[in-house]
């Protein structure tokens, strides 16, 4: 039952929060036969309910669009079955339903008035699309596929610098993994492809400038991470071929940054006040400022290329 409550749950706020399907009783146009796609115990479900949902399927043609509305309303119809059957028992009441509608109607009203408070984005200009370009040759005129060897390990703040050290000190990565193995360090070994836009834009620079077979150590929540590049190929891309994808970040980078102008000045105007073991919340976290610096690359040995195989072949026995 416990089991059944989960998968239900959304389908439930879903239909709940549209008050169950539009009700008899509306406004004459919205009462002709033309605007109702179907009825469940007499609750009408409508035309414009199932165009939202239409609108809300990404990349859908018109020859699409006839089959996804048939499934559009056997879902709507499903929906308020199951939310008619849950009024009947009152689950519109349980405490547990009341919070998720209460978050979702919160989280929905958030979005509306930032969407409409900051309409679409503007178009970047050429000139701003060819400054970003220029500004990083890493993921465009010098961009690579990189085959990356990774070392997770796990490790206390005191312990760090002395995995610094020995890393440093390892005449190969393979001693370097033998000695976390002795020391018993949790370490877990992984390998990755992939091109320049796919990795951290903080590493990036730094990968784009070593040279194969060298190693660099990343801070990490639970401890530290050692990357070394494996090797890399370049594989360049013009600004043609790139408009479309630095007009896109763009875009999303004005929208975030108008965003949290937005909220800065909404919030401003408000009176917020943290109460009792939330009090706390009120204040700046400490670790902002330095969020940046902790997934910085520190210093960090080379190592030889002939060893970068070594780190997974190393660490294969420690999980």
């Amino acid at each position: 039952m416990h089991g059944l409550k989960k998968l239900y749950l959304p389908l439930l706020i879903v239909a709940l929060m549209a008050g169950c399907g539009d009700k008899k009783g509306g406004t004459a146009e919205e009462s002709k036969p033309t605007q109702v796609a179907a009825k469940v115990n007499g609750t009408e479900l409508t035309v414009s309910q199932v165009n939202y949902a239409l609108q809300r399927i990404p990349n859908l043609d018109k020859e699409q669009s006839k089959a996804a509305s048939l499934q559009v309303i056997r879902n709507l119809v499903d929906q308020e079955v199951l939310a008619q059957k849950a009024q009947s028992e009152k689950l519109d009441r349980d405490p547990v339903v009341v919070q998720a509608l209460d978050a979702a109607r919160r989280q929905i009203m958030a979005e509306v008035y930032m969407t409409r408070k900051l309409g679409a984005p503007a178009e970047p200009t050429d000139a701003e699309v060819s400054d970003y370009f220029n500004k990083h040759p890493e993921l465009f005129t010098k961009r690579k596929i990189y085959r990356l060897q990774e070392l997770a390990i796990k490790a206390p703040e005191e312990k760090q610098e002395a995995i610094r050290k020995q890393l440093t000190d390892s005449r190969t990565l393979n001693d370097f993994a033998e000695w976390l193995k002795a020391e018993k360090y949790p370490a877990k070994a992984s390998q990755e492809v992939k091109p320049a836009e796919q990795l951290p834009q903080a590493l990036l620079p730094r990968l784009a400038e070593m040279p194969d077979g060298q190693a660099m150590v990343v801070k990490t929540p639970d401890g530290l991470l050692v990357i070394v590049l494996a090797d890399s190929q370049v594989q360049p891309v013009t600004l043609e071929q790139a408009k479309p994808a630095i007009a896109r970040l763009l875009q999303n980078e004005a929208r975030q940054k108008a965003a949290k102008a937005e909220l800065d000045k909404v919030k401003a105007e408000a009176k917020i006040e943290y109460m009792g073991e939330f009090a706390d919340a009120g204040k700046e976290p400490a670790a902002a400022a330095t969020a940046g610096s902790a997934a910085e690359p520190a210093a960090a040995p080379a190592a030889p290329a002939a060893d970068a195989d070594a780190i997974s072949k190393g660490v294969s026995g420690l999980k």
